[in-house]
């Protein structure tokens, strides 16, 4: 009796791994906001970078021979100052450049600060409860009650006037936005299960908040991050303008404008182009943060 053999099950085709980098960049592009923000960016911390490279002359090198000369293309400007120059001879486009290093420190210190104090004090106000997360949730209740650039007038001028001290002004006054959004997000992951399988595995405290819970509240903060960088540019210009912040002949942003009030009739160029550099900077982190915040939340992806 022939037996005719039986084909084996065929078995499913496997699914191609997941590639997260892959997808969330296919979600990051397809914003053309946040691709621009993002080509923006990456130029100004390459100025940033190479500033001592790209600039045609040193941020404090004086002429007295082109006072307030107009930029390259109106009259009475020259190719040597593209943009122009100042009150006191110095080249606005080398100043520019040097600036933005001085404003992406800023940013990204102070945010840097916000983010390591905001996550802990949210992650354990988060993850204990009680009474010290009253404490903590009440403190970052009366900063937030208070305006941001009065509180950080008011922190500069008891600590002196300063870059240091307006960096960690501004630290102090956008940390309430990381500890509520950490808190809230920790309190959202310590009801899950797997940080109650951890739990009932054995895990302390400090292993069930740092390695099972805060890898899963890195989104909200990344994209607060993101944000926090184009406030942190604004309020310490805002410092610099009011002369609480860097002070002359630093080449920041804010101190660059402040120096340029009484030629705005006269010299348009020393107070537009500083002008400028804040406000595309500060949009480009700002479609920056609305990128990621799309293509790191599953809700908002497209």
């Amino acid at each position: 009796m022939n037996t005719t053999p039986v084909n084996p099950a065929v078995e499913p085709a496997e699914l191609p791994p997941a590639q997260p980098l892959r997808e969330f960049w296919s979600d990051f592009s397809a914003n053309r906001g946040a691709l621009a923000g993002l080509i923006i960016v990456v130029t100004v911390l390459l100025l940033a970078l190479f500033a001592p490279q790209i600039a045609p002359y040193p941020p404090d090198q004086t002429d007295a021979s082109v006072f307030l000369q107009p930029p390259m293309w109106q009259a009475g400007g020259s190719a040597a100052h593209p943009l122009g120059t100042d009150a006191i001879g110095r080249d606005l486009l080398s100043r520019l450049i040097h600036g933005a290093r001085l404003s992406l420190v800023i940013g990204l210190a102070v945010v840097a600060l916000s983010v390591l104090i905001g996550t802990v004090l949210g992650l354990t106000a988060g993850y204990f409860r009680g009474i010290y997360e009253i404490a903590v949730m009440r403190a970052m209740d009366i900063i937030l009650t208070l305006p941001s650039l009065l509180l950080a007038i008011v922190i500069v001028a008891i600590l002196g006037p300063g870059l240091v001290n307006a960096m960690l002004a501004v630290a102090i006054v956008v940390l309430p936005h990381y500890v509520r959004i950490a808190r809230a997000a920790v309190i959202a992951e310590t009801s899950k299960d797997y940080v109650t399988a951890a739990r009932m595995n054995g895990a302390g405290h400090l292993r069930l908040m740092f390695n099972e819970v805060l890898p899963n509240c890195a989104a909200p903060l990344i994209v607060q991050a993101s944000l926090g960088i184009s406030t942190a540019i604004l309020d310490a210009a805002a410092l610099g303008f009011l002369g609480l912040g860097a002070q002359p002949p630093s080449p920041e942003w804010g101190t660059m404008l402040a120096d340029a009030r009484e030629f705005v009739l006269r010299a348009w160029w020393v107070v537009t182009f500083p002008g400028l550099m804040i406000l595309i900077t500060v949009l480009s982190f700002n479609l920056l943060g609305d990128g990621l915040r799309d293509a790191l939340d599953p809700k908002l992806r497209r």
